[in-house]
């Protein structure tokens, strides 16, 4: 049986789904009570939270204050195996496959194996492939490994190949946080074309043009992250572009 959120996860096959990825170092708790009142009022379907660096334990705080806020599901999206916390609701298991850094691949997740199952979270394993983004990202520069390039297409096709068949329920392709140019659309769509596991796109993804071109290349869920930080009016744009998308 499927757990419940991956279940979610499944259903974006056929009905493309939004999350938003809250950094809490990025979003700063001060400033989050305009996101929570557009959370409200706009369509999303999860809420990731994590970043390559979490400052000042503020992990927990952000979960906190969310779960006060929102009934929706409060998926971890970790950067090192110090961010678990049992207040959310499941975590990505990522492990980074467009890398050969075995740290980012394995040696994380044992580390954090134990922790997240005294959390009794539910596991979403993802292959988080790394495309570059037209700038260097924490991301590769936390993970010590290089994006794919932009232009390898079949590289990027045959990592996720590899990832489903080793069972990997998710695969995510992502241009990185602060990436000047979004996955290209032609990436997207030969990685699709290759899968059956849902796939999500993030990075660089500044407007709904960007987030439909994605769904239309075969993208089952659409994560956005600094461009809502730096426009929050977006989040309702993408929402209304994403509900009312038809293949």
């Amino acid at each position: 049986m499927q757990s419940s959120i991956y279940h979610q996860f499944l259903e974006a096959k056929r009905q493309k789904k939004l999350a938003v990825l809250i950094d809490p170092d990025q979003m700063k708790l001060r400033h989050m009570d305009h996101l929570l009142r557009l959370l409200s009022s706009v369509k999303v379907d999860f809420i990731m939270v994590g970043g390559s660096l979490i400052l000042d334990d503020r992990l927990d705080e952000c979960l906190t204050l969310l779960k006060q806020h929102t009934e929706l599901p409060l998926i971890l999206f970790p950067g090192s195996s110090h961010q678990v916390s049992a207040k959310a609701d499941a975590i990505l298991f990522l492990s980074l496959i467009s890398g050969r850094n075995p740290e980012y691949l394995i040696g994380q997740q044992v580390v954090a194996a134990p922790y997240i199952k005294a959390a009794g979270l539910e596991v979403i394993s993802t292959g988080y492939m790394l495309v570059e983004g037209g700038q260097a990202t924490t991301a590769s520069y936390m993970s010590n490994s290089q994006p794919i390039p932009r232009n390898k297409k079949e590289v990027a096709a045959c990592t996720a190949m590899a990832g489903e068949m080793l069972g990997l329920k998710t695969l995510y392709l992502d241009a990185g946080s602060g990436a000047n140019r979004a996955v290209p659309f032609e990436m997207t769509a030969t990685v699709a074309s290759q899968i059956e596991v849902p796939l999500i796109v993030g990075g660089g993804i500044r407007s709904p043009e960007k987030a439909l071109g994605h769904l239309r290349a075969g993208a089952d869920i659409i994560m956005v992250g600094t461009g809502i930080e730096q426009n929050p009016d977006l989040l309702g744009e993408l929402s209304d572009a994403i509900y009312h998308f038809t293949p």
